[in-house]
């Protein structure tokens, strides 16, 4: 197959192209940088089967020859990056994904959508199940984000209801490893960062609000069965293991042998409670689950930051 890869020179995104060229599958990785970068895919560029090209997808685009499927991850993700880049994030889930849509339905492509746990915004129900529909706040500051990835999949599903267009949505979960940013805000990479300096954790809140994290090479398996089901509608990736973020920072601070302390500033605004995926429609459907415990997911991490 040919895939393309939008936002492939990111976190998630490099990961997938290096799972598919592993698969013996052609990758065209598109990005235009603002939060991701080259050298996340520096190693594929001699490949032969590998193609990257720099592109805003707001921006109308062509492309020559076939494509089969188009995996659209492009967007800020963090909460730090699409504070400081709220109109390109909604950019990317609106004119990026209409543009990605548009592709997808002129190469006769199957269209997969990354979309997040956040369009549950701060759930009153958990775990959260597909058929749940959030309780968010669509002009908070977390809305460039959350709407954003909203309206993509309305645009997705609307697309598939018009024109039969092949499509899948993946709703992501909190996910980990190596290629994270150690200064995107994220928990997990900003505890890693601080322990290995011997810093103080920043806990935000009392640290009671819970997330469940799901290690890189989990949730690309997730998504590569998505990609090969035949399921339009969204579907959870994620682990369901939940904890307390102020166990998270212990762990990390007991698993880097750091001599670290933990300090508390306020919550930040809209910051959910919760976060906790109902995966059993990735079970029955994608004969999907995670592998990697948080302990092995952890150590795989702390050892690649220390190896910066």
């Amino acid at each position: 197959m040919k895939i393309l890869i939008s936002g492939g020179a990111g976190f998630i995104g490099s990961h997938l192209c290096d799972y598919f060229l592993k698969k013996g599958n052609k990758v065209i990785c598109l990005d235009n940088l603002l939060t991701g970068r080259k050298e996340n895919i520096a190693h594929l560029l001699k490949n032969k089967n590998f193609k990257f090209i720099k592109q805003d997808i707001t921006e109308k685009f062509s492309l020559s020859g076939k494509v089969d499927a188009i995996c659209h991850l492009a967007s800020a993700a963090s909460p730090k990056d699409y504070l400081k880049f709220p109109l390109e994030t909604l950019k990317a889930g609106s004119a990026g994904t209409l543009n990605l849509l548009e592709l997808a339905r002129k190469k006769r492509a199957i269209f997969l959508l990354a979309s997040t746990s956040e369009v549950y915004g701060d759930p009153k129900v958990s775990p959260q199940r597909e058929n749940y529909w959030g309780n968010v706040n669509c002009i908070g500051p977390r809305s460039c984000y959350d709407e954003a990835k909203r309206f993509s999949e309305a645009l997705t599903i609307a697309y598939h209801r018009k024109y039969s267009l092949e499509v899948r949505i993946a709703r992501i979960f909190n996910t980990f490893g190596p290629r994270m940013k150690g200064n995107d805000g994220r928990a997990i990479p900003t505890f890693i960062g601080q322990s290995l300096k011997n810093e103080d954790l920043t806990v935000f809140g009392k640290g009671d609000q819970t997330r469940s994290f799901c290690y890189i090479s989990d949730l690309i398996e997730g998504i590569y069965r998505l990609l090969k089901s035949k399921e339009p509608r969204p579907i959870n990736l994620g682990n369901p293991s939940e904890m307390k973020i102020v166990d998270l920072a212990k762990k990390v601070i007991a698993l880097s042998k750091s001599k670290s302390s933990l300090v508390y500033k306020p919550l930040p605004v809209d910051d959910p409670k919760r976060r906790c995926p109902d995966i059993k429609r990735a079970k029955e459907l994608l004969g999907w689950q995670p592998k990697v415990n948080l302990e092995e997911g952890l150590k795989r991490t702390i050892a690649w930051f220390r190896s910066l």
